[in-house]
């Protein structure tokens, strides 16, 4: 493991006009009660960065703002709208290296796996929405004669986007596109840990689209979050985090009968059938069950593998080579090009995850790879290494909650029916990952295991066009696709004419 001691403010350029916080109106501003937040590096352990912090009167300035600029703006041609969405992208990509360095930074995401991918794949998604954008359509309806009958898919209002910290970048892209592209104004919240590169895009964006059509409030999840949601003038929350803090926006958003997105927690099953198992494609299959974990990011995505299931058969051979290839992965400053997985985002994250592993290992697991990390007191940065854990069932904590870390228990089967059911067995339902060359059992699986989003013999990122969402205790609403942005972000008006 290498921590770095350079000067970290010499290798990032930081937010200048953005440093305020608050983006109203096409102007940035400070906010108005004069907090601040600092912004930590998790790598290195020291302040990165100190920007405002909203409040309630800030968020509502932010919210009147979005709503004034709303009828103009849904009155814009969709593929106008669409034009101001690529090149946002373009803008993207041009500063794409100043941004992931930013992310890296803040993030503790590392900059070659993590960061860099990310930022790229954001103008990717905003590109795609400014091309489909225009798919916005209605219906006819052939109601009899003398009756003209058509439908239109209208936008909203304001939407208030609160984003986390794993994915800040990309998931600001994401509801950046659904909302303005289908003809809603937006309000932006970035999570408190990691706001830095999602206002650099904000920098980029500060006069592209009319004033009052894009705005960001920083700050945190219980000044400026709340007050977001709870907001009587949004139209819709889409809010992409944990169960606990969407279960809060669920509430606040059905007290009022408005509209929600919710992208929540997962604990994701990742089945290997023994044919998964053979020579010629065990190493893919251990690739894949290291990118389904996303050890790379720490293990802090939603999507996380965390749950592998191994064939009885398969147990010995899939093991080894997992354990010798995590083995492999180097850990360390977010900012080292050579770094695979970068830090824990803050301190009391690196604690939780700790905590889970302390746990199992005070139950009796079976530690495979890892070990037990130092304190939030005595480590340098918080770099916990991957960990697996054997010897477990369903019923242990660790393979029930999501650890949101670099956390894998590992469980041997045998029958198909038993590990079906216990892919099943959890509240959480975003996504799943199965392992075989058997094309019958593939389909068999991924059409009995409820989830949002399965993956077969492979484990990657979310691909724009695709409809991501979960099942269950998961979340509400899909994303990434144009199909997701018109059930979400719009409502169906009917028109009945007697001609």
């Amino acid at each position: 493991m290498n921590i770095r001691t350079d000067n970290l403010h010499a290798e990032v350029v930081l937010p200048k006009a953005g440093i305020t916080g608050l983006l109203i109106d096409n102007e940035w501003r400070a906010p108005a009660n004069g907090k601040t937040l600092d912004i930590e590096n998790p790598s290195r352990r020291e302040t990165l960065a100190t920007i405002g912090a909203s409040d309630a009167d800030d968020v509502n300035a932010a919210v009147a703002a979005a709503a004034a600029a709303f009828p103009a703006w849904r009155r814009l041609a969709s593929r106008a709208r669409g034009a101001l969405l690529t090149e946002l992208g373009n803008r993207v990509t041009a500063h794409a290296e100043e941004i992931a360095r930013v992310l890296a930074a803040e993030s503790g995401n590392a900059l070659r796996t993590q960061s860099r991918p990310e930022v790229l794949g954001a103008a990717e998604v905003l590109r795609y929405y400014g091309g489909v954008i225009a798919e916005q359509k209605g219906e006819t309806l052939p109601l009899g004669p003398g009756l003209f009958s058509y439908s239109t898919r209208e936008p909203l209002g304001v939407v208030g986007a609160i984003i986390p910290w794993n994915s800040p970048v990309v998931l600001a892209a994401v509801k950046i596109g659904m909302a303005l592209g289908t003809g809603n104004t937006l309000v932006l919240k970035p999570a408190e840990d990691a706001p830095l590169a999602v206002i650099k895009i904000a920098e980029l964006a500060t006069g592209l689209f009319p004033a009052g059509v894009f705005n960001v409030v920083t700050g945190t999840g219980i000044d400026a979050g709340a007050p977001l949601a709870a907001h009587p003038s949004v139209a819709k929350v889409s809010f992409t985090g944990s169960l606990e803090v969407g279960k809060l926006v669920g509430h606040a958003v059905a007290d009022r009968i408005g509209h929600a997105t919710l992208e929540l927690g997962g604990k994701s099953p990742c089945i290997v059938y023994p044919d998964a198992a053979t020579p010629e494609y065990l190493d893919a299959t251990v690739t894949g069950i290291i990118n389904a974990m996303r050890f790379a990011r720490q293990g802090q995505s939603c999507t996380a593998g965390s749950r592998l299931y191994v064939h009885k058969d398969a147990w010995d051979a899939v093991m080894k080579r997992l354990v010798a290839k995590v083995k492999e992965l180097k850990i360390g400053d977010s900012l080292d090009e050579s770094n695979d997985i970068g830090a824990i985002i803050n301190a009391e994250r690196y604690s939780e995850v700790r905590a889970f592993i302390k746990e199992a290992i005070d139950a009796g697991a079976q530690v495979l790879t890892g070990s037990l990390p130092p304190t939030v007191e005595d480590a340098k940065g918080f770099f916990p290494e991957p960990v697996i854990f054997a010897g477990v069932d369903n019923s242990w904590r660790v393979a029930r909650e999501e650890v949101f870390g670099p956390v894998l228990v590992a469980i041997p089967w045998s029958d198909e029916e038993e590990v079906i059911r216990w892919a099943n067995d959890t509240v959480y339902g975003l996504a799943a990952y199965v392992f075989t060359n058997d094309l019958t059992k593939a389909l068999k699986a991924t059409e009995r295991i409820d989830a949002g989003w399965l993956q077969v013999n492979r484990a990657g990122g979310q691909i724009p066009g695709m409809s991501y969402g979960g099942a269950k205790q998961s979340g509400i609403g899909a994303e990434y696709s144009i199909e997701g942005a018109l059930e979400a972000y719009t409502s169906r008006k009917s028109v009945t004419i007697n001609v």
